[in-house]
């Protein structure tokens, strides 16, 4: 299955496959079983369960998660957005390609196959103070971009971004999503000094401005004030849940876009959690939004994926334990 059109996308995501009910309630039976006091291991049974629902087994393995990172560049930075010059997106792509970013390293302690896609970065998006960020046309490309890029053999997914300028772009379309103010939104990314924050929070609040007649359509709101990248991860999350295949979500920037997603259908994210609450302090609003509880807590802001990644150890040792551990009966031990 494909798209040509955003239509097409829209008609995808009204159409998304469910979790298998009998392997999560198989999975609800075994844990009940499993030699422990109930509930003794907190959230990691909750998740355990999530994860067996979506990979339609109800004693699951956990052994080929895959990481893709989506690079872009914005027209927006031209306003002086980001304490960074476009130019570090390139630099970090060349830095994830030699093996060299804290992302490399998770993924190689975690044992997931990473992948990066740099989205013509020649050719930033639009200023969105001016126009839309992306045609339909770029748009659809994007997010064929993030679809086409996920292993359907994969078991897991984690999506990460690199694109200066895009902390701006997530406070634009949390804002457009959610409501408030600019200023409730947009947060210091790359670490802009109060000057800095003022005008990324007026840039923000022209951008709302600018696009105010498309702000009640989630994918229009993606479309112009988000980028390739954004676009691309909500792609790969979509992919996944066509798939099946489970995602943990990373910080602001790729909840931001995947909030798009359950905004344009209630219940797109049943298949990601939330792999950590970053420093950025709207995230946390954000996974307020979406009913997400993350995992971990680290006062985390890099992106690249890395919190997300960080979190596929939390759900490696959930499914280990759920999978691994004896029933009582196996054991011989008496469940009292």
């Amino acid at each position: 299955m494909t798209f040509t059109t955003l239509a097409e996308f829209r008609a995808i995501l009204e159409n998304l496959p469910a979790a298998d009910a009998a392997a999560r309630q198989g999975a609800e039976e075994r844990n009940s079983q499993l030699t422990k006091p109930p509930a003794a291991l907190g959230r990691l049974e909750d998740l355990a369960i999530w994860y067996a629902g979506w990979r339609g087994d109800a004693k699951p393995s956990l052994e080929a998660p895959q990481i893709i990172i989506f690079a872009g560049n914005h027209g927006v930075c031209a306003q002086g957005v980001s304490a960074f010059p476009p130019e570090v997106t390139e630099q970090m792509v060349l830095n994830f390609q030699h093996g060299g970013a804290a992302i490399n390293q998770l993924a190689k302690t975690f044992g997931a196959k990473m992948d990066v896609h740099a989205l013509l970065l020649d050719t930033p998006t639009a200023d969105f103070t001016v126009d839309a960020a992306m045609s339909e046309e770029d748009m659809v490309a994007a997010l064929l971009a993030g679809w086409n890029a996920v292993d359907p053999k994969a078991d897991l997914l984690v999506t990460g971004e690199m694109g200066i300028g895009n902390t701006t772009s997530a406070a634009a379309i949390a804002a457009a999503l959610f409501g408030g103010e600019a200023a409730d939104w947009t947060g210091r990314g790359t670490g802009v000094d109060d000057d800095g924050l003022a005008v990324k929070t007026r840039v923000v609040a022209e951008g709302l401005a600018r696009h105010s007649d498309v702000l009640k359509d989630p994918l229009q709101v993606l479309r112009c004030l988000g980028g390739r990248e954004l676009a691309a991860m909500a792609g790969a999350i979509a992919r996944a849940r066509h798939l099946r295949i489970p995602v943990i979500l990373d910080g602001f920037i790729c909840s931001a876009a995947a909030a798009t997603l359950e905004a344009a259908v209630t219940g797109a994210l049943d298949h990601c959690v939330a792999g950590h609450v970053s420093a950025e302090a709207a995230h946390g609003k954000v996974l307020k939004n979406l009913c997400k509880e993350p995992l971990l807590a680290l006062d985390m802001r890099l992106g690249e994926g890395s919190g997300a990644a960080l979190a596929i150890g939390v759900l490696k040792g959930a499914i280990a334990c759920h999978s691994g551990m004896s029933t009582f009966a196996e054991a011989g031990v008496s469940d009292g």
